[in-house]
């Protein structure tokens, strides 16, 4: 088995702000295992708020001797295990000469409509970027400060026939978001996800929630939901996060099981990124996938964004 890592740029098409900062491209890990002849490949995206970099992730997938059963002891739930993970789900559908769906025994995934992500600005600024985007049926604002009063109701006039859905990326507290409820609500807000920072929630089990809150930064893997409980309604279940489409297949399920909804999102990468969350998708209640649209650049072979949603991979592709 030979293992390589290599780190790619994508630059963004435009500035991409929440409310932790701002970016201007996505630097990603593209992960290829080859076993045999066969090569898989998966993409990570380190992430600051979990305490990974480049270099630290890079270290952990090149210490990594295993075999892929070996992938859940080995390493945590992160960057690293993701782009492991899914490459060699790659590899396996490749050596097969299926499609990983078909090792999976699920359905060839349907196309989802996909949330499409405003990045965080001024009011104006947000309502000309909801404007250029009114067409697209889903929309995610990017918030998560105390004054977003003024850019719920800009990107609402911008996009007046459009789903809504808001991420506040831990930037509320308590107080302001019982403040803000009911104007999401008026708003057709449809879903809040994280609220409030990640430990610091538990309030959350005791004010209302008049409107579903999804978990995101508060849920990585299976050994999250238990402390959601009475906190959350949803959760946003990211590869980058469980480490892997193994393990976000198990937490889908055991979600499911427990009452919650379930969306499915990324980080900012490229459609090999993209790919394996595909299959997770099928028949959540929000897909957030829409790290290609955010991009100036993508992989030479590429996922289909059409007006029925995001498309499952070529093979060329992934899997």
């Amino acid at each position: 088995m030979r293992i390589e890592v290599t780190r790619d740029v994508f630059r963004l098409a435009q500035v991409f702000t929440i409310s932790r900062g701002s970016r201007t491209q996505a630097d990603v890990l593209t992960v290829s295992v080859t076993i045999g002849g066969v090569r898989g490949r998966g993409e990570c995206v380190p992430y600051a708020r979990y305490g990974e970099t480049l270099d630290s992730v890079t270290a952990q997938i090149e210490g990594f001797t295993g075999a892929w059963a070996d992938l859940p002891g080995a390493l945590p739930a992160g960057a690293a295990r993701n782009a492991l993970d899914c490459a060699f789900w790659d590899h396996a559908a490749k050596a097969a000469g299926v499609r990983v769906w078909d090792l999976l025994k699920l359905p060839a995934p349907r196309p989802e409509i996909t949330a499409y992500t405003l990045s965080l600005d001024t009011p104006d600024a947000m309502q000309v970027q909801a404007a250029q985007n009114a067409a697209r049926p889903l929309l995610k604002i990017k918030l998560g400060t105390p004054d977003d009063m003024a850019r719920l109701e800009a990107v609402r006039r911008g996009a007046p026939d459009s789903r809504i859905i808001v991420d506040a990326n831990e930037g509320w507290s308590a107080e302001v978001y019982a403040d803000l409820a009911p104007h999401l609500i008026r708003l057709g807000v449809q879903m809040v996800e994280q609220p409030m920072p990640a430990g610091a929630d538990d309030m959350l089990g005791e004010i209302a929630r008049p409107l579903p809150v999804c978990a995101d930064e508060s849920c990585h893997d299976c050994t999250s939901l238990p402390a959601l409980r009475g906190k959350y309604d949803m959760v946003n279940i990211k590869l980058d996060k469980t480490g892997g489409l193994t393990e976000a297949l198990a937490l889908k399920g055991d979600s499911i099981a427990q009452g919650y909804g379930v969306m499915v999102g990324c980080m900012v990468g490229s459609s090999l990124a993209m790919a394996p969350a595909t299959i997770l998708a099928q028949g959540v209640a929000f897909t957030d996938l829409d790290g290609p649209l955010l991009l100036a650049e993508d992989r030479a072979e590429s996922l289909i964004f059409d007006a029925a949603g995001v498309h499952a991979p070529t093979a060329g592709l992934w899997g």
